[in-house]
């Protein structure tokens, strides 16, 4: 399996280091005796630090350098050049700030951002603010992406995760973005903002709701995370309304199954009348020190008619990078818009 760290190639760090001048040395020094034990992100900052020893001393010619010649180290290997800017950029705000707004069409500044947002929040958003009217969709998206309070591998900003209020003003002008790319950062954004103020996120669902299609689809899937965990006024905002219609009819969980293998269960729903229905499955995992952790998945969602419904869903106990399963009674409960409707409890051996 291709590791993410091995974007770098040495193809490509060969041709970075032909590109500065200085194959060889660039090449010596990159990788020194540890380059084999390093993440993805240290070998970010390895090769950055690197750089650093064969750009000029001047910032302002080396981020020069660095735009000139990020069209061609584009792609994910090419947040390598965003970081030197976080790392030799912090004492010269104008240039730095200009550089990442470049730089993030060839790969993305949304990591090198963080540590100008924390410094100076005020400042930096006012560069960020500018950023929502640009042509590109890319820099419209780092202005989304590059202010998530919980950034996937990015250093988290405490001071957004408790007020998220100032990003607000971007967000909401990024709402009917024609791009793909901007909508789903966008959501992702307002989704972080759900898990610990769902009140802001719902109050911007009701604002804005049933206004244009392309923010419709944003509001929906910045309430993922509410829909999951059942919040009654999420559920009702879109459509899934508490019912007593929907009855589960049978509920078939094997007693027991294997750490490596998979475990199969049925499902039959009898519904009174055609409506909405948002069905989610839980499970309540054992973990490590014998606590238990829920995670929830989708079975469905939609119009459902009267009538009955069955479902068949696999799932796997095979350990992951991401999940190690662990033996002890787990439980299995079915969930109709967000209510626990049938539960069943089996042994992972």
């Amino acid at each position: 399996m291709t590791l993410i760290k091995d974007v770098f190639t040495e193809e490509w760090v060969s041709k970075l280091g032909h590109r500065l001048g200085f194959e060889q040395e660039f090449c010596q020094k990159s990788y020194s005796t540890d380059w084999d034990d390093l993440s993805f992100k240290e070998r970010v900052r390895r090769l950055s630090v690197t750089m650093h020893d064969f750009l000029p001393d001047s910032f302002d010619q080396a981020a020069e350098w660095l735009e000139k010649n990020a069209p061609d180290f584009n792609g994910l290997a090419g947040i390598v050049f965003p970081d030197y800017i976080e790392v030799y950029g912090q004492e010269d705000w104008d240039r730095s700030l200009t550089a990442l707004e470049i730089l993030t069409s060839f790969s993305t500044s949304e990591f090198a951002i963080r540590p100008f947002l924390i410094r100076d929040q005020e400042r930096c958003f006012s560069y960020i603010e500018k950023w929502t009217g640009s042509g590109n969709e890319h820099v419209r998206r780092l202005a989304s992406e590059g202010t998530r309070p919980r950034l996937p591998w990015g250093q988290a900003i405490p001071s957004l995760i408790q007020d998220p209020s100032p990003s607000l003003p971007i967000l909401k002008r990024l709402l009917k973005d024609p791009s793909l790319y901007v909508r789903k950062s966008v959501a992702n954004h307002l989704n972080d903002i759900s898990k610990t103020h769902p009140e802001v996120v719902l109050s911007i669902v009701k604002a804005y709701q049933g206004q244009y299609p392309h923010t419709d689809w944003i509001l929906r899937h910045a309430c993922r995370t509410l829909l999951k965990r059942g919040h009654p006024e999420a559920l009702k905002l879109f459509g899934f309304n508490q019912t007593d219609g929907v009855k589960v009819e049978s509920f078939l969980v094997p007693r027991s199954v294997e750490i490596g293998e998979s475990l199969t269960f049925g499902l039959t729903l009898t519904i009174a009348e055609s409506q909405k229905i948002r069905l989610d499955f839980a499970v309540d995992y054992v973990k490590k020190k014998g606590t238990r952790n829920r995670k929830v998945f989708k079975l469905s969602e939609g119009e459902a008619k009267a009538g009955k419904k069955q479902f068949n869903r696999k799932l796997s106990f095979a350990d992951l990078t991401t999940r190690k399963h662990y033996p002890g009674t787990h439980t299995l409960t079915i969930l109709i818009n967000g209510i626990e409707a049938a539960s069943a409890d089996f042994e992972v051996m």
